[in-house]
This record gives C-alpha cells, structure tokens and sequence, in this order.
C-alpha cells in the first residue's frame, strides 16, 4: 500500500510512504499531473520500503522531466541510474 503526503513551502513535497507498485503509478501521475509548473516538485522516498520495475521505470521518468528525487534509498537510485543507463545506450 502507498500513502501519499502533500506539503508546499517554495517547492511541492510528495511523502511517499510504503510500496510503489504498478497499480500506484496511475494515481502518482495523475496527483503531480494537478501541479502548476510554478513550483520544484519533490518526492520524498524516504519511507518507500519496495518499488517494483514499473515504478523505477516512473521514478526516472519523473526525474528526466524535473522532478527531485529526495532522500532516495540507495537500491531504489541504483535501479534508477542502471535504468538511465539502458536509455541511454539505446538512444545513441
């Protein structure tokens, strides 16, 4: 299960809390898709305890179009980073 916190203070903070999982991606998309371009958005990994291959295909997704990464555990950033990786070998 995912829980998802919103707080605002010169940037736009998701907490996110749990598991991401494929099901979860639709509702991430469609809560940060409500935001203005006014503000840096931030997600928060601190408390993520699982992420499945379609959340770290989101998370770098997120990351290519500007969104922060923070507090990002180390496992779920190297899944990134290998994913940014693929990418970009394929795009060369």
């Amino acid at each position: 299960m995912l829980k998802i916190q919103r707080s605002a203070n010169g940037q736009v903070v998701f907490k996110l809390s749990g598991r991401i999982e494929a099901e979860d991606i639709k509702e991430l998309r469609e809560v940060l898709a409500l935001e203005t371009n006014e503000k840096q958005l931030v997600l928060d990994l601190r408390d993520v305890t699982l992420v499945n291959q379609d959340a770290i295909k989101f998370l770098g997704s997120c990351e290519a179009d500007g969104i922060k990464l923070e507090n990002c555990p180390a496992y779920i950033r190297a899944w990134v980073d290998r994913g940014k990786g693929r990418r970009n070998r394929r795009g060369k």
